[in-house]
């Protein structure tokens, strides 16, 4: 069912030996490119063909009138409702907490720089369907993008057969309790096109943020540059570091969980302990053979990109798990919170038995938009500054820019840029006897 690899008494880079999902970014680009081209070309035309084609529902206008956000919010079930705005509270406790404040430093007598924090003006929020419906992630996304302070939001979804070429209303739903009005029935590389060269009904936006699949981190990759992107978002990945103190149920449930959403989903297990690996292979026949989607979980656990990694202890299992750098770690072992804070790879990271990888999905207060395929090494997950610059505002006065200007001059010339040193000359004289 799982596959296992043995790295006890390795030397070599775990890197090479870690399961990863097989997935092509490069040749989706390709694929992509004249989807986005025809979306730049023909604006809502080719929106609304590249959704008959792929989608197989036929809409007569990209944008979702405001009263079927209505009517789903009215129509949604109460328990869901009360789920929904609690992880829309305890996401805003934690997002408000990330709001930078401008800073200004006097770095001499009338010569200061302050750093200035700018929301984005527009962005266009992603939020997957097909598989699974995925009004957690509308949160995730709106929120941070709020407490920016974001001026100009865009949710898309992709359209639904089932509910009449609207994307799902749980969906819908949640963008109507989160105020957002402005919300598209678009999917896949078209969506991030759209947003990226703008069409007759949807203006342009400066990013684009939110998990999809390879289609969607494909035309992420394609249009970077024209657009700002969070992240090129690949299939969801779990890693648990586990030792003797481990539940193996609770352990296999977690990887289960993950498997569930994708067939390329990624679940592994690291432990130094060979009976914990064997007790998890057990509970992970039966509750996969148990689940509602148990046909799609095999398959992602018996695929290459899944396994058991066994080492020789922790110590080797903590640098396995910063080699990997998952999307989502948990760490359940003896002092987890010691283990734990010297993980120095990861998404997210959590802590003990008790804070599963479920609970950062909908209600931890975290954001669960994170990176994926080893980018935890050098990228974080989505906050309120993916959506922030930093903007640094220059003011000198005239003795100020005396005071250094033999300086800039001296380096000017050393770049053989004398026209930057004429710059400050203009201003204040060449400054050739300031020592």
């Amino acid at each position: 069912m799982i596959s296992r690899i043995d790295l006890r008494g390795s030397q070599d880079d775990p890197r090479d030996s870690l399961p990863r999902a097989e997935i092509d970014v490069a040749d989706a680009t390709e694929r992509v490119r004249p989807i986005c081209d025809d979306v730049r070309h023909r604006g809502t035309e080719a929106l609304i063909e590249l959704t008959e084609r792929f989608d197989g529902v036929r809409l007569t206008d990209i944008r979702v009138p405001k009263d079927a956000l209505d009517r789903a919010l009215t129509e949604l079930d109460p328990r869901v409702r009360a789920a929904l705005e609690e992880s829309i509270r305890r996401a805003r406790k934690v997002h408000s907490a990330q709001r930078r404040e401008d800073h200004t430093t006097r770095v001499v007598p009338g010569g200061t720089v302050t750093e200035k924090w700018i929301p984005v003006d527009r962005v266009g929020l992603y939020v997957p369907g097909g598989r699974a419906v995925y009004p957690s992630s509308v949160i995730m996304n709106v929120v941070p993008a709020q407490e920016a302070g974001v001026s100009s939001l865009a949710v898309t979804s992709p359209p639904q057969k089932d509910f009449g070429g609207l994307p799902h209303p749980t969906i819908l739903a949640a963008c109507a309790l989160l105020g957002v009005e402005e919300v598209y029935a678009v999917g896949g590389a078209q969506a991030v096109a759209m947003f990226a060269h703008g069409t007759e009904d949807c203006p342009r936006a400066d990013m684009v943020t939110g998990p999809g699949n390879i289609w969607v981190a494909a035309a992420k990759r394609l249009l970077k540059g024209l657009i700002g992107i969070d992240a090129e978002a690949g299939p969801t990945e779990i890693a648990v570091l586990a030792d003797h103190t481990a539940d193996p149920d609770h352990v296999a449930a977690d990887l289960i969980s993950q498997a569930e959403h994708d067939v390329v989903a990624a679940s592994v297990l690291v432990t130094p302990d060979e009976a914990l690996a064997d007790a998890v292979t057990e509970r992970l026949a039966v509750r996969a053979a148990a689940t509602r989607h148990s046909e799609r979980v095999l398959e992602a656990l018996a695929g290459p990109q899944s396994g058991i990694v066994l080492v020789d202890d922790l110590e080797q299992g903590l640098a396995v798990v910063n080699a990997y750098a998952a999307e989502h770690l948990e760490v359940i072992t003896d002092q987890a919170s010691v283990w734990a804070d010297r993980v120095r790879n990861a998404g997210a990271i959590f802590v003990g038995p008790h804070s599963p990888v479920s609970l950062g999905d909908y209600a931890a207060g975290s954001n669960h938009v994170l990176p994926t395929g080893g980018c935890a090494c050098h990228s974080g997950g989505l906050s309120v500054q993916t959506f922030l610059r930093g903007v640094h505002v220059v003011e000198y006065d005239r003795d100020a820019l005396a005071d250094v200007a033999h300086h800039v001059i001296t380096l000017a010339e050393a770049e053989d840029l004398p026209a930057h040193g004429e710059a400050i000359a203009a201003r204040v004289g060449h400054g050739d006897d300031r020592d």
